[in-house]
């Protein structure tokens, strides 16, 4: 059994849409990252920076119960445990975990900032809402090339490439994005959206989540107690 302490956001949703594609047994655990459960000393225990999602696996690969946090890193682990989803050549697996990286070192971080800039600031910086709006249309761009010449990202077969960066493009209107622009990457969002494990991965928590608006959301989120030592 595969614990799994989350929430209902693009990196949570990795992780419940990878769970339910591999058809392992787990459960979840809502953290309510509005509320500070990131900063409970038990969740730092598995997950050190204080971000959603992390795991615990009973059944590690030593048989030894195995806690994993960042989720890439989980996305590999789960792939690897399974042997599924990651490719089976060599090259099948470096070309997966480039776009995986791709994912975790661009679409994440940028979109997050496009999110943040345009949804969340307290006041609306032009420069800072430009920069990273231009930014999420630039890596859009990328994809859209890439998916231009392959079905998924990381050839003609569904990879975590494209469980990692599915999740993402979903708030697509958040981030100053018209599908119009990027055909082929609105093909691609549209058959990953119909995936049965993909429907159910999505709605994992979905219920329970709230938008943040109130002050200790905002301060939990982006205020001095991110940067407090823990």
């Amino acid at each position: 059994m595969i614990d799994v302490y989350s929430t209902a956001t693009p990196n949570g949703h990795k992780v419940h849409i990878m769970l339910e594609e591999c058809g392992l047994p787990y459960r979840v655990h809502h953290i309510d990252i509005g509320a500070g459960d990131q900063f409970k000393p038990e969740f730092l225990a598995i997950s050190p920076n204080n971000k959603i999602p992390a795991i615990v696996d009973a059944d590690g690969p030593d048989g030894k119960p195995i806690s994993l946090f960042e989720s890439g890193a989980i996305l590999i682990y789960l792939a690897s445990k399974t042997g599924t989803l990651l490719g089976t050549t060599d090259r099948e697996k470096f070309t997966t975990l480039q776009w995986l990286m791709f994912q975790m070192g661009g679409i994440g971080p940028m979109l997050g900032q496009a999110h943040h800039f345009r949804i969340y600031a307290p006041e609306k910086i032009e420069y800072a809402i430009n920069r990273y709006t231009n930014e999420a249309k630039r890596l859009y761009g990328v994809l859209d090339k890439q998916l231009s010449k392959t079905a998924y990202l990381a050839g003609n077969n569904y990879t975590i490439a494209d469980i990692a960066t599915f999740p993402w493009t979903r708030s697509w209107q958040n981030q100053g994005i018209d599908w119009e622009d990027f055909p082929s990457a609105k093909r691609w969002f549209d058959e990953i959206s119909e995936r049965p494990a993909v429907k159910r991965g999505v709605e994992v928590l979905t219920s329970l989540r709230r938008p943040f608006v109130d002050e200790k959301a905002k301060e939990m989120l982006f205020g001095v107690t991110q940067y407090t030592k823990h």
